[in-house]
Parts: structure tokens; sequence; C-alpha cells
């Protein structure tokens, strides 16, 4: 793992891991490329990340932003939430997530 995880990424995990949600398989910590990603659904081609208070720095949110682009070039769907979206609203995170994943179940490759 490449740092210790957040409270709200420990939470979202918890949501995510085992199949929980609709048997989708995610990898928590995985590296793709150069990068490492929170949480990654490789079957839907799927990236979750959880963005702390260090991503609304500018220069932060710069890299991010061309990290997000380059993953996006690569094929991936990228979702992002605050670590307040994943501890105040993690049903309507989950339901994101699901949504995202949807299309791909309806027979899109990845």
């Amino acid at each position: 793992m490449r740092k210790e995880p957040t409270a709200a990424e420990n939470q979202l995990w918890q949501a995510l891991r085992n199949r929980q949600l609709d048997g989708l398989k995610f990898r928590r910590q995985h590296a793709v490329e150069h990068f490492i990603v929170d949480f990654i659904c490789l079957e839907h081609s799927l990236i979750v990340e959880v963005d702390g208070g260090m991503h609304l720095d500018a220069e932060q949110a710069e890299y991010d932003q061309g990290r997000t682009h380059e993953l996006e070039s690569q094929g991936y769907q990228l979702l992002r939430f605050s670590n307040e979206e994943v501890h105040n609203h993690l049903p309507e995170v989950l339901k994101a997530i699901r949504q995202a994943a949807q299309p791909n179940k309806a027979g899109q490759k990845n």
C-alpha cells in the first residue's frame, strides 16, 4: 500500500470488499501504470478515488486533473468522491459506483 488509508477509504472499502456491491470485485490501492489508485474494478475498468483536503490545493488539483485525463485515455472511467461525501452520503456514493458499472454490465466491452 502506498499510504495509510484514511477513515473514509476504510469506510468505503468495507462496503466494496468481498464483492458486496452487486458482485463487483474491487481491489484496493492498485497500480495502474505509474499511478496507485484507491480502488479499481478491473472487470469494468472503473477507478474510484477518495480525496481528502489536500486535493483542494491548486497544485494538487492540477496534478489530479492530468492523472484523471491519462487514466481516462487508457480506457478507465474515474469517479472521485470527497472524504465528506463518503462519510456523510455513503448510500449515494455506492449508488453512483453502481450506476457507473451498469453500462458495462449491459455488454459493453471494457
